[in-house]
């Protein structure tokens, strides 16, 4: 290492590079200061500093925030690992133990997974570990992902199409899509064909209009890459998009609208709700579930992710 390199490392300090990671998240200096409780001169001094260090503006003001420059890109992985190793070493939780631990499980999921584990997640919680508790926040693709890799939930559980270094997966199980429809619905007796799926009408679990001015867009092609993508209204009779699969499943349950649905979560809820789980008319659309966390696991992350097995295991 030369003189030059140790110059530039006195210079760094961990606080810069959170700053730097939500700079590259948020693209606002407002936000990141709200994000990490500071001031806005705070953040406008850091970048400053960040500058001089890489010899390089990182970040361009334009109308709409800040653009990260091809060089601000490239680091971002780099900066990523760095926080998670300095996690790593600063961690002082060397064991875990769930009969004592007060800790509070973050974890990013979809509301299909986190209904069907859920149950059987917090019975565990009851009988081993009852001064605990799980918290889920709806994410799914990069969304989820950036958020273990920022530390901000310890878990990311769904499909995903490519893990990214410095994580890990774990397959949970696998699921397809099933149609459900209620019991006595009057065209539909125990199986449905193509023409009875077209035309009954249908009630589908998505987001056809695009996210409100305030919120961050999906990838709309990714979404239809990981999920399968929902059938147009001119292929198939449709009357409502609706954001929860425990939605459409109360909405098929009540008429005779019919709906797709992950086979695992229909055949769970259909006995109460009265449903028929059916299989489609068509080649169902199966994927994996996976947990993915960082490849550096604490002893409570390894104790929740056993959790988790069990509690797949318990609805299998």
């Amino acid at each position: 290492m030369n003189e030059f390199d140790k110059s530039k490392i006195r210079n760094i300090d961990g606080g810069l590079l959170l700053i730097f990671r939500e700079l590259l998240l948020r693209r606002r200096a407002s936000d990141v200061a709200d994000q990490l409780g500071l001031s806005p001169s705070a953040i406008s001094h850091a970048l400053s500093r960040l500058r001089d260090i890489f010899d390089e503006p990182l970040f361009i003001r334009r109308s709409r925030g800040l653009e990260p420059t091809l060089k601000a890109l490239e680091l971002g992985p780099r900066i990523e690992a760095l926080i998670g190793q300095l996690d790593a070493v600063l961690s002082t939780e060397p064991s875990f133990d769930p009969a004592q631990s007060r800790r509070r499980f973050r974890l990013a999921c979809p509301d299909d997974v986190v209904s069907l584990l859920g149950p059987g997640l917090v019975d565990r919680f009851r009988r081993d570990a009852p001064h605990a508790a799980f918290s889920s926040r709806p994410a799914i693709l990069d969304r989820a992902l950036r958020a273990v890799r920022r530390g901000e939930v310890d878990a990311a559980l769904g499909v995903f199409r490519q893990v990214p270094r410095g994580l890990e997966a774990h397959d949970l199980y696998q699921d397809d899509y099933a149609v459900i429809a209620r019991q006595g619905h009057p065209k539909v007796r125990g199986f449905v064909d193509a023409v009875t799926y077209a035309t009954a009408g249908h009630v589908f679990v998505g987001n056809p209009d695009g996210a409100l001015g305030e919120d961050a867009a999906l990838d709309r092609e990714a979404i239809d890459e990981t999920y399968g993508r929902l059938p147009g209204p001119e292929l198939v009779r449709t009357h409502a998009y609706v954001s929860q699969w425990e939605t459409a499943m109360l909405i098929v349950a009540g008429g005779d609208a019919l709906a797709d649905c992950p086979r695992r979560l229909a055949e769970r809820h259909a006995g109460r709700l009265g449903l028929q789980v059916l299989a489609p008319p068509f080649a169902p659309f199966s994927y994996t579930v996976q947990v993915v966390c960082r490849r550096e696991l604490d002893a409570g992350v390894t104790w929740l992710l056993a959790q988790l097995r069990d509690a797949v295991a318990a609805e299998s």
